[in-house]
């Protein structure tokens, strides 16, 4: 077996959903070790956690900066390999600019900037140094959204005609109504999550989730964004029409104040020889639809599916897999890049897909700002 990839952590600590994804993610295909971390930035937080979850603490630095410098005096062959960064939104630019600079490869969350022009400076970077950098968009590592894909690409429904994304949460919906308790939610402070919240943070997961099963690029967007209160300057709320290059047009709902609603993503692609139609609350299925023959159900495992699909399935047919094993697919895949092994372009999403996610967020602001009109994506 391969010699395991040393994981840097940055972030994720405490209760924090991100991170425990992540770790988990790294652990279940036996690629990764983590042997350095600065999971919160109050070192007692820091190293009692680290004792908690059964890291050593030798490498449990007090700080960003520390880890690298640290890292560094080490020989290569000991020192971290991959970093991951799970902090909030305005700390993945200037921490995964340093990693890249210093030589190592990075696994960033999304958004993977807070502006567009940070995002091109962080590609300029990349493209100065010979590293892997994935964003975890963590909804192309399911199978059957890769199904998707790769029938897509095989032109099994024809001509893209219509696109339709959703993603609804209602977590805010309890929040968003006191003044206080909007004041000290993260999401909703400009200054930590960046220009956007809801489009910022789950909006761009429809966009590139539609992006990378299509294989086309949208072309411009007009949004309509809802904030809710005057004194709330973060959206909540909206809804964007959406033209790519060619005459298929769609629409991407992305909504965080949708009472009652957890973690609804769904996309529906419809071409002139049939449609898709998935969903992430019930990710094993993926409907294949026809004007002339009954609904089908693809399910992940069988012979009949693809094998970008097929490589990202562990289990037998009919043991459901679910989240952690969608980010370990993108794991795997960057573990792959890493070792210098052939990989999919599908296995993980790149730096072009966050260069294209921040245009689409900073354009959607600017779309509703300027009385919902029609802006190009730049990339």
């Amino acid at each position: 077996m391969a010699k395991k990839i040393k994981l840097g952590i940055i972030g994720g600590g405490g209760d924090s959903l991100i991170g425990v994804l992540h770790r988990i993610a790294s652990f279940i295909n036996d690629n990764y070790e983590i042997v350095g971390a600065v999971f919160n930035p109050v070192w007692e937080e820091n190293i009692n956690f680290a004792k908690q979850i059964g890291i050593k603490t030798d490498r449990i630095y007090v700080d960003f900066d520390t880890l690298i410098e640290e890292e560094l005096k080490l020989p290569k062959e000991d020192r971290i390999q991959v970093c991951s960064v799970l902090t909030p939104n305005f700390l993945h630019f200037p921490m995964a600019k340093k990693l890249l600079e210093n030589g190592f490869h990075v696994i960033c969350e999304k958004p993977m900037t807070t502006t567009f022009s940070e995002a091109k400076i962080l590609q300029s970077v990349l493209e100065e140094n010979n590293a892997v950098f994935a964003v975890t968009h963590t909804y192309t590592g399911y199978p059957m959204v890769r199904q998707m894909r790769e029938m897509i690409k095989d032109g099994a429904l024809g001509k893209i005609q219509k696109v339709d994304a959703q993603y609804y949460q209602g977590w805010l919906n309890p929040v968003i109504h006191e003044k206080e308790k909007r004041a000290s939610t993260w999401r909703l402070n400009p200054e930590k999550a960046g220009i956007s919240c809801c489009f910022g943070d789950i909006g761009v997961h429809a966009f590139n989730m539609i992006e990378f099963t299509t294989g086309m690029q949208i072309d411009a967007i007009l949004a309509d964004l809802n904030y809710l209160y005057e004194d709330n300057k973060m959206d909540i709320d909206g809804t964007a029409l959406i033209r790519f290059n060619t005459n298929a047009k769609g629409v991407i709902r992305s909504s965080q104040v949708a009472t009652g609603e957890e973690n609804n993503l769904t996309i529906a692609i419809y071409g002139d020889k049939g449609g898709f139609r998935w969903e992430q609350e019930n990710p094993n299925f993926l409907y294949v639809l026809s004007d002339d023959k009954p609904v089908q159900v693809y399910k992940p495992g069988h012979a009949y599916n693809s094998e970008l699909s097929l490589d990202g399935t562990k289990l037998p047919p009919g043991h459901p897999e679910g989240i952690f094993d969608a980010m370990a697919n993108i794991y795997l895949g960057v573990a792959r890049a890493v070792r210098g092994e052939a990989y999919n372009s599908g296995e993980f999403p790149t730096v072009m897909d966050g260069v294209r996610g921040m245009s689409f967020i900073e354009k959607a602001v600017e779309s509703h700002q300027k009385g919902n009109v029609w802006l190009k994506i730049e990339d």
